[in-house]
């Protein structure tokens, strides 16, 4: 865009566009219901699996809330919620004292890979099997240029 001139969306572009928004925001709320019938909302799911993939199962607060893009307020209320069900624990951080990293504890290990089993199925359900896997992997790499864009528009 020049001197102000807004670039509109084509008919085409916009109903992808569309598309994209409501299948997205569709896919969320389901996963989330699926996850919530088994005692996990999404968001603590997400956050489960990043600290099990993490060295140490654990990693620093303001880290995982920019893996799971969600801001430090709304990581902390989660991990409240976490903690109160044993399933992680704040420590100190190994290398700076002065801040803090969220470590998975055995119990939410456990029900971590108890809610894999549904997430994995939901996924599954909803997004792998109802397209080609070109179009699947298609997708992934969309998206990932999209994450790289917003990123880099943040420096």
């Amino acid at each position: 865009m020049r001197g102000g001139e807004t670039a509109w969306l084509s008919e085409s572009e916009q109903a992808a566009w569309r598309h994209y928004l409501r299948g997205a925001r569709a896919l969320e709320t389901a996963l989330d219901r699926e996850l919530l019938a088994h005692g996990m909302s999404l968001a603590e799911y997400e956050i489960l699996s990043m600290l099990s993939e993490s060295e140490g199962r654990r990693l620093r607060m303001s880290a995982l809330a920019a893996i799971v893009v969600q801001s430090r307020s709304r990581l902390t209320h989660t991990a409240n919620r976490l903690e109160r069900r044993g399933w992680v624990e704040r420590q100190p951080c190994l290398d700076d004292s002065r801040g803090v990293e969220l470590v998975l504890t055995e119990d939410g290990l456990q029900a971590l890979h108890e809610a894999a089993k549904v997430h994995v199925a939901s996924v599954r359900a909803f997004m792998v099997d109802v397209m080609p896997a070109r179009q699947f992997a298609s997708l992934g790499d969309a998206m990932r240029r999209v994450g790289e864009a917003v990123e880099a528009s943040e420096r």
